[in-house]
C-alpha cells in the first residue's frame, strides 16, 4: 500500500479540519478562523488557532502544529495508518489498495467490527428492558451514574446460550464464533460465551468496538468473577489497553497516564475525574503495552492494590519494565492503602486522596528497593547477602549501560547503608572489651594488600602524627567532648590499631577528669604528654569555650576521614576488574570526597600557622619589652 502525497492531499481537501478538531476542543469563530485553549498544554487564555483555508492548526503558546492526519495522530493517539482510513472513511474515498492477502484480512476485520459493534448495540438495550433490572441495580449499587454508564457503554448479556445467535442472526455462526461471541463444542454445538453477566466493550485505538469483558452477576461456583474475549483477528489483549481512546487525548492536557489493575477501576477514576487512566486485560503488562504507555507519556504511572497480589503484580510490571528503561524512559509506582482498591478508595476517602496518592508516587528504583528489601526476613547475613544478589540479578537485565551501572551503585549504597549501619554511639564512660578493639583492628586485615600499603603510608605521616598528639592532648584537657567524638575514635582505632590503647585511656578518662583536669594525668593513663607547639587553639590556656570545641571537632574529623577515604579508595581500585562500572562510579564519589578533605587540611593548617606565627611575634615583643 503506497499513500502519495496527492492522495494526502486529495483527503485533506474533502476533511474540514475545525469540524474533526471541534469533536473533542470546543472552538470559537474568530473572523475567518477558530480559536480554543490549547488542547495540548494548559492555558487559560485561548491560543490554539484552526485555519481551514490553509489545512492547519497552531498554538501561539507552545508551538504546536499541523494538519488533519497530524491531528488525529498527536491528539487522538491514532496510528498513521488508523488516521488516514478513519479520516478517508469520512471522506467517502476509497484508501490505496494493499497486496491481495492484507485487503482479505482487512475485510474479515471489517466484518468482524460489524459483529462486535451489533452486539454491542443488543447488549446495551437489553441493560434497559426488564431482564437486565438486575445488572442495572448492580451497576446503581456501584454508585455509576447515568452517564458513566452511557459513556462506558454497560449492557447486559442474558442468561441463555441462544439469545445473541437468535438477535444477531443475520451473521452465521462462523462468523460469530470468529469474534469471539460464540463457543463451538468439540461436537461442533455452538452457545453463546457470555451469559447472565454485565457487559462492558473493549474498543481500539479508534474507538471500535472489538472484544468485551462481563462481570458475573452474584456467586456461582466454578465460575469466573470476569470473562474477557479470547484472541480474535479483531483482538489481541497483550496489544490492547482498556480506555486507550480515552485516555491518549486526556493525558496530552494532564501529562500522566494511570495504569490499573481492571476496567471496573478505569471506571470508577474516569467517574471521580481521573479520564487518563488505563487497564491491562486480565494479563500482566506485555512489552508491547509498556511501548504504548511510553508513547503516550515518559513516566506512567502504576497503580496497585495494597494486598499481596497487588505487591506481585507490581514486581511483575517492574521485571518486564527493566531490561526496556532508557534515558527519560520510565514508571513510577503508586501502592495503594491495604485492602482497597480505586473504587473503594475513591468511595472511602474522596477524589483527593486518590490525587494525593497519584502526585506522590515511588520511582521505580524506589519500588523496586523496597520490594525485595521487605520480601523476606533479613535477619541473617545469609538473608541480607540474598538481598543483595536479588537486587543485582534485577540489575543485571536493564540494557542500557548508563542507567545499569547508575542502579548499581545507588541500590549498592542502600544496601550498605541497611545492612553495615553506623555502630551505636558510646556514652562517656562507657569502655569496649579488649576482644572488641582486636575485632576492630581485624578490618585492617581484610583490606588488600594495595589499601594496606595507602593505610600505612598514610598513617606513618609527620602531618598526621603531630595533628594525632595534638588532638588526644586536647581530649585529655576538654574531657567532656570525649563522648561527643566517641564514634569517630572507634573509627579511628579501626584503621589504625596502634591508636587503640590511646582511645581506650581516653574512654577511661570520661569519669576521673573534669573540664580542669590538667595535663600531668597523662603519663599516668599511657597517654603522650601535650605538644610544646600550642599553636592549636584547644591546647592553649584562655580559649573561649565554644572556639576550643569548635576547633577539636574540626580536627578529629580530619584526622580520622581521610585515612578512612584512602583506604576505601584503594579498596575500590583493587575490585575494578570484577566491577568496573561499580568501581569506576565509586572511585569518581571517593576521589571528590577526598579533594574536599585535602582542601580543609590545607585550610586548617594555613589558619594554624598564622596562629602560630602571630603568637612568635607577641612572646618576641614581650622579651623585648623584658
Amino acid at each position: 500500500m503506497t499513500i502519495t502525497p496527492q492522495w494526502k492531499d486529495e483527503l485533506r481537501a474533502r476533511v474540514t479540519l475545525s469540524t474533526v478538531v471541534n469533536r473533542t476542543t470546543k472552538l470559537t469563530k474568530a473572523g475567518r478562523e477558530w480559536k480554543a485553549c490549547c488542547p495540548f498544554h494548559n492555558e487559560n487564555t485561548p491560543s490554539f488557532y484552526v485555519n481551514d483555508e490553509k489545512q492547519f492548526y497552531h498554538c501561539f503558546g507552545c508551538g504546536a502544529h499541523g494538519d488533519v492526519i497530524t491531528w488525529m495522530i498527536e491528539q487522538r493517539g491514532f496510528s498513521f495508518m488508523d488516521a488516514i482510513k478513519e479520516l478517508a472513511e469520512e471522506a467517502g474515498m476509497e484508501v490505496p489498495a494493499p497486496d491481495p492477502q492484507a485487503a482479505k484480512k482487512a475485510e474479515k476485520r471489517a466484518e468482524l467490527v460489524d459483529v462486535t459493534t451489533a452486539a454491542q448495540d443488543w447488549f446495551v438495550d437489553n441493560l434497559q428492558s426488564a431482564d437486565g433490572r438486575e445488572a442495572l441495580d448492580y451497576l446503581r449499587g456501584r454508585r455509576l451514574s447515568d452517564q458513566t454508564l452511557r459513556e462506558f457503554g454497560f449492557g447486559y448479556a442474558p442468561e441463555s446460550k441462544q439469545a445473541l445467535h437468535r438477535n444477531l442472526s443475520r451473521f452465521d455462526d462462523q462468523v460469530l464464533a470468529e469474534s469471539g461471541m460464540r463457543i463451538v463444542t468439540e461436537d461442533g454445538k455452538t452457545y453463546d460465551r457470555f451469559r447472565g453477566r454485565v457487559m462492558l466493550p473493549i474498543q481500539d485505538q479508534r474507538g471500535r468496538v472489538i472484544a468485551f469483558g462481563g462481570r458475573i452477576l452474584g456467586k456461582r461456583d466454578g465460575v469466573a468473577k470476569y470473562l474477557n474475549s479470547p484472541d480474535t483477528p479483531l483482538f489481541d489483549k497483550g496489544r490492547t489497553l482498556y480506555n486507550h481512546h480515552r485516555a491518549a487525548p486526556a493525558s496530552r492536557q494532564t501529562g500522566r497516564v494511570v495504569v490499573v489493575e481492571g476496567y471496573m477501576d478505569v471506571v470508577a477514576l474516569a467517574q471521580a475525574g481521573f479520564h487518563d487512566a488505563v487497564a491491562p486485560l486480565g494479563t500482566a503488562l506485555t512489552e508491547t503495552q509498556l511501548e504504548m504507555l511510553w508513547r503516550m507519556v515518559e513516566v506512567p504511572v502504576l497503580c496497585f492494590d495494597g494486598d499481596t497480589a497487588g505487591q506481585r503484580a507490581a514486581m511483575r510490571a517492574i521485571s518486564r519494565a527493566l531490561p526496556m528503561l532508557a534515558p527519560m524512559r520510565s514508571l513510577n509506582i503508586v501502592r495503594l492503602p491495604m485492602g482497597l482498591d480505586p473504587d473503594d478508595l475513591i468511595k472511602a476517602r474522596g477524589p483527593k486522596a486518590m490525587a494525593k496518592l497519584l502526585a506522590e508516587p515511588a520511582s521505580l528504583l524506589d519500588a523496586l528497593w523496597q520490594a525485595e528489601r521487605d520480601a523476606q526476613p533479613l535477619d541473617s547475613p545469609e538473608a541480607k547477602a540474598g538481598l543483595k544478589a536479588r537486587l543485582m540479578a534485577h540489575v543485571d537485565t536493564i540494557q542500557d549501560s548508563d542507567i545499569r551501572a547508575l542502579y548499581r551503585r545507588d541500590l549498592l549504597d542502600r544496601f550498605s547503608a541497611f545492612a553495615y549501619p553506623p555502630r551505636p554511639r558510646m556514652r562517656p564512660g562507657q569502655t569496649r572489651s579488649p576482644s572488641e578493639w582486636k575485632k576492630n583492628a581485624t578490618v585492617v586485615q581484610s583490606l588488600s594488600p594495595s589499601a594496606r600499603s595507602t593505610l600505612q603510608r598514610i598513617l606513618s605521616g609527620a602531618q598526621r602524627k603531630g595533628l594525632l598528639h595534638a588532638v588526644i592532648s586536647g581530649l585529655v584537657r576538654h574531657p567532656s567532648e570525649i563522648g561527643r567524638h566517641s564514634q569517630a575514635l572507634f573509627q579511628l582505632a579501626q584503621f589504625d590499631p596502634e591508636t587503640a590503647p590511646l582511645v581506650e585511656s581516653l574512654i577511661e578518662l570520661t569519669e576521673t577528669l573534669d573540664s580542669h583536669g590538667g595535663n600531668a594525668i597523662s603519663g599516668e593513663h599511657g597517654l603522650p604528654a601535650p605538644p610544646d607547639d600550642l599553636r592549636y587553639a584547644f591546647l592553649r590556656e584562655g580559649t573561649p569555650p565554644g572556639e576550643a570545641r569548635e576547633e577539636l571537632a574540626e580536627a578529629v574529623s580530619l584526622l580520622v576521614q581521610k585515612p578512612a577515604l584512602e583506604a576505601a579508595l584503594a579498596s575500590t581500585i583493587a575490585r575494578f576488574d570484577e566491577d568496573p562500572e561499580g568501581s569506576f562510579s565509586e572511585q569518581s564519589r571517593l576521589r571528590s570526597q577526598l579533594l574536599s578533605i585535602e582542601e580543609r587540611l590545607k585550610a586548617f593548617g594555613r589558619r594554624k600557622a598564622a596562629t602560630g606565627s602571630g603568637e612568635e611575634t607577641s612572646r618576641g615583643s614581650k622579651n623585648e619589652a623584658a
